[in-house]
């Protein structure tokens, strides 16, 4: 019988590896059906999430108070009760309530809101990196403006062949439409500036992870910022309407321990495809390493 159990188990350990092996891709793409946010990755996007469960607190209860009042006035004010109408014009009481409410209200929510706007544009360190982001239609230019600048460019990867190439036909982590054949790359706990533009008409730089959506207009120069906490794989997709492949402008951003972004940027000075591969093995073999040691755990508890 015990033997039954550890079986079962060691089956169960075995899924359960499979999962956190996909778990870190799930989890900054969307899904069928979702309504809410994308787990957040940065602070600001940590703040809006908080932001939107603040104010349904004052949506949700003024809904319901405005549609209770139209549904008792329908029936306390319908003609058959009342076939001599009130002629009443004028209330103080009610007159000074509707006046202060909404403005207190909106004073509630106008507060943390402008502190969320002014969070988004300063930073709360001095960034240490500068990624300039260049729409195309219909792919986008990066470039790494350091002491060693590079610049690449990334376009979506649709064929099979192509995918087999670039050893990216894992569709759980490199999903359909949104898998490029070069990631941008960066490193987590770092406070990155992102400068955004555009080449031809006005595209939108826009990751929901990140909880950033910046314009990118031809002949100006937006700018946003991020610091991921966590690595990961990071979708996101032009969100502006720019032409007839439009739906084929993704973005792919790639977080990676600093130890591994310094790894794979001085490789990627000299080769950037093999500098690619090279980083995706370490991730998926620390990914299968941290998987197995969870299965692990699972059967030495059953023990």
């Amino acid at each position: 019988m015990k033997r039954v159990i550890r079986k079962r188990i060691a089956c169960l350990a075995g899924a359960l590896g499979g999962a956190l092996v996909a778990s870190a891709a799930y989890a900054a793409q969307p899904k069928p059906w979702e309504t809410g946010f994308q787990p957040a990755a940065t602070p600001i996007m940590s703040q809006i999430e908080w932001f939107d469960t603040y104010t349904r607190w004052f949506i949700i209860p003024i809904t319901l108070l405005v549609v209770g009042l139209l549904v008792w006035c329908m029936i306390r004010f319908r003609a058959g009760r009342n076939p001599v109408p009130s002629r009443t014009a004028h209330n103080t009481v009610i007159e000074v309530l509707w006046t202060v409410g909404p403005v207190v209200v909106l004073l509630c929510i106008a507060v943390p809101s402008f502190q969320l706007l002014t969070a988004q544009y300063n930073p709360p360190q001095k960034p240490t990196m500068t990624i300039k982001a260049t729409g195309n239609q219909w792919n986008w230019d990066y470039e790494y403006e350091t002491k060693k600048p590079l610049k690449f460019n990334s376009a979506i990867v649709q064929d099979k062949k192509a995918r087999d190439e670039l050893g990216k036909q894992n569709m759980a982590e490199y999903p359909r439409l949104l898998t490029v054949d070069h990631e941008l790359v960066i490193p987590v706990d770092t406070t990155i500036r992102i400068l955004v533009t555009g080449a031809d008409v006005i595209h939108s730089f826009a990751v929901p992870a990140f909880g950033i959506k910046e314009d990118a207009v031809p002949g100006r120069i937006n700018e946003t910022w991020i610091k991921v906490a966590k690595p990961g794989m990071y979708y996101g997709q032009c969100s502006e309407l720019c032409g007839k492949d439009h739906a084929f402008m993704p973005i792919a951003v790639r977080a990676v321990t600093k130890d591994q972004f310094d790894t794979w940027y001085k490789a990627a000075q000299a080769d950037l495809e093999g500098a690619n591969k090279a980083l995706m093995a370490v991730v998926d073999s620390k990914k299968n390493v941290a998987a197995a040691k969870s299965a692990g755990n699972l059967v030495a508890a059953a023990d």
